[in-house]
């Protein structure tokens, strides 16, 4: 806070760090942003002192050096459906209580002075030593999003002993039942589920959410028995590849439901093509590792290589090899014991040579099903 206040951009200004940066400090968690309130300023006050604005739909500006969120303090009342169904007033009559009491949980609702003091006035702090995720008023079933955001908190806190306070969980199942959540964006959803998705405990997020009913809202395909099917499945993921642990999370997530669920899934949520695909990419993995294991070959016959080969042509590997490489980084996490047959079957595709069979005579229509067929017998010589 030192930099803070030797800070003369901020000279005469009555500036307060936070929500998650002060909470974070408090339970020794890791603290990698900062966002500050601004009690008693003007936009014009802010421009002036070479702040950028960027808020739509409030007064949030950008510190020139650093690019640290300075918001001025504000009230919200709700006019209309789901997450950006708010009237904004701010004005330099609106005090840090009002500016707090807008928040969602307790613990995201304490500021802190440039000289290190904490403004609580919902006892965030108890709550933070009790381990309770608990609102601050019944404002907070005015926005749905916040149904998202507490499951997401408790994915990050679980492993600290945090629970969710009983009429909290309550106020979201009320939520939930009442049609707000599906206002919401679908975007703004996906954003919340891949957030929860990188947490400590993301499995917590989606049991939270069918305790409130919020499951079925977003991810009916999910219910019931696929979804302990899945989190079975979201446990296990490549620990060193290049794709974020969120998507293959999300993938392992959605590999029990059938091809038709997960496409309407990925739709429903507008999913980034990239995670869609890795989510058909991961279910064809699992059909064949269950195809290989349920129907070894017997000893001293030939090995049908037509399932290998289909994955690896499904997965559009000899365009896009990095693609098999990602599959078989989750094969290693599965199934141990059939990563290195097909790691040799792979090896074995690749050094099949279009070249020699241009040179051999092949073209056209004849040249691509010769092509496949070297494959198929380089594939099955390898499994062998």
């Amino acid at each position: 806070m030192s930099e803070q206040r030797a800070d003369p951009r901020l000279a005469g200004l009555n500036v307060y760090r936070v929500g998650g940066a002060v909470r974070d400090e408090l339970l020794g968690w890791p603290v990698y942003d900062n966002d500050w309130v601004v009690v008693g300023a003007t936009p014009h006050a802010m421009r002036k002192r070479g702040f950028k604005p960027v808020g739509r739909d409030f007064p949030v500006f950008l510190h020139p050096e650093t690019a640290e969120e300075y918001a001025l303090a504000r009230t919200e009342r709700k006019s209309g459906h789901g997450y950006a169904g708010f009237d904004v007033h701010a004005s330099p009559d609106v005090t840090l209580e009002e500016d707090l009491l807008r928040r969602d949980l307790t613990i995201n609702a304490i500021a802190q002075s440039a000289g290190g003091e904490l403004t609580d006035p919902f006892n965030g702090q108890a709550d933070i030593k009790q381990r309770v995720l608990r609102h601050i008023s019944s404002a907070f079933s005015e926005d749905p999003l916040r149904v998202l955001r507490t499951a997401r908190f408790l994915a990050r806190y679980a492993s600290l002993g945090f629970t969710i306070a009983p009429e909290t969980l309550a106020l979201m199942r009320q939520v939930s039942h009442s049609g707000e959540l599906e206002h919401l964006a679908a975007e703004r959803v996906w954003v919340e589920t891949e957030k929860a998705l990188g947490e400590p405990s993301p499995a917590v997020y989606f049991t939270t959410l069918e305790r409130c009913d919020a499951l079925k809202v977003w991810w009916p395909e999910l219910a019931g028995e696929a979804l302990a099917k899945g989190l079975a499945a979201l446990a296990k993921v490549p620990t060193h590849s290049a794709l974020a642990v969120a998507h293959w999370r999300y993938a392992q997530l959605v590999s029990p439901l059938s091809d038709e669920q997960r496409d309407v899934l990925a739709a429903r949520l507008k999913l980034p093509n990239a995670v869609a695909q890795l989510a058909r990419h991961t279910a064809l993995t699992h059909s064949l590792i269950s195809h290989l294991l349920t129907n070894p070959a017997p000893l001293g016959t030939a090995v049908d290589g037509s399932n290998v080969l289909h994955w690896l042509e499904r997965l559009d590997g000899w365009r896009k090899p990095e693609q098999v490489d990602e599959q078989l980084a989750l094969v290693k996490v599965l199934a141990p014991e059939l990563v290195e047959r097909l790691e040799n079957a792979w090896q074995a595709a690749c050094q099949v040579n279009p070249q020699v069979l241009i040179a051999e005579g092949y073209q056209g229509a004849a040249l691509g099903k010769a092509l496949r067929e070297r494959r198929g017998q380089a594939v099955a010589a390898a499994l062998s």
